[in-house]
């Protein structure tokens, strides 16, 4: 397990080939600022290529509040807009990040919490986790690709009653409305997302790559573009030697295969 380096409330350490990231900022419930989102895409972008997965959390008993409202400074259109989409490439950074991120959730799931959270390829909460949009009771609009990640994950009708109504979601509810792929009892969260990215770690770079960076695209594109996408994807993929020995190793009967893990 590697040494943790803290910089600008953010901690960061390499277990094998899982990169943890931690919002460390407890005292003020892991409130986001620029320079946090900054620090946060600045380590994914420059992810070594000995780690296959990074597993994005925070400390103490909350992921995130949301953006500090002591960064909401006054500014014109122009500003807001300019903020906003610092935040969006922020984020960019964690959807596109060159390995999968999953995201550890406890407590509070809020704002711009909610954001960076939805910008991750898997989210585990644990019974703590709530979700919440409160920017309509504060006057203002979701700035951090809200609108399109969100209403995406569980469609723009709920987003819009999140926003409206400002009401939160617990863990139960928003795990079966698609905020969160698993649901783990309290304090289970990090240890889940742990052991599913050292799963996911284990894929080929290729495939990871493609599920990350090529489907979400397939999902935004009409269906004949992306059936064409998709195959492109499918032949680069299986053309790579990792996969080759894969399958190799699959068809001499050198693999496990997949069964029905139910009880």
């Amino acid at each position: 397990m590697g040494n943790t380096a803290t910089v600008d409330f953010v901690a960061s350490r390499q277990d094998g080939r899982v990169l943890h990231i931690a919002i460390d900022r407890e005292p003020k419930r892991n409130a986001l600022s620029d320079s946090i989102l900054r620090r946060v895409a600045a380590l994914l972008r420059g992810v070594p290529g000995s780690v296959g997965s990074v597993v994005l959390s925070g400390r103490g008993e909350h992921f995130s509040a949301g953006l500090d409202l002591q960064e909401l400074v006054e500014r014109d259109a122009r500003g807001g807009m300019l903020h906003s989409r610092l935040w969006h490439e922020c984020l960019d950074a964690v959807q596109f990040s060159p390995v999968p991120v999953i995201a550890a959730l406890q407590g509070a799931v809020i704002g711009g919490g909610l954001e960076l959270a939805a910008a991750c390829h898997l989210r585990v909460a644990d019974a703590t986790a709530f979700f919440a949009l409160p920017e309509g009771a504060r006057g203002i609009f979701v700035g951090g690709g809200g609108s399109a990640r969100i209403s995406r994950l569980i469609g723009a009708h709920r987003v819009t009653d999140m926003v409206l109504t400002g009401r939160v979601v617990e863990a139960g509810e928003g795990h079966r409305i698609g905020l969160a792929q698993y649901l783990v009892p309290p304090g289970e969260a990090g240890a889940k997302a742990a052991e599913l990215a050292a799963a996911v770690a284990g894929n080929t770079p290729m495939t990871n790559y493609a599920v990350t960076h090529v489907l979400p695209r397939i999902a935004d594109a009409g269906l004949e573009v992306g059936l064409m996408t998709e195959s492109l994807a499918a032949g680069i993929a299986q053309s790579d030697p990792a996969a080759k020995e894969r399958l190799a190793d699959f068809l001499a009967g050198r693999s496990a295969k997949v069964t029905d893990t139910r009880d």
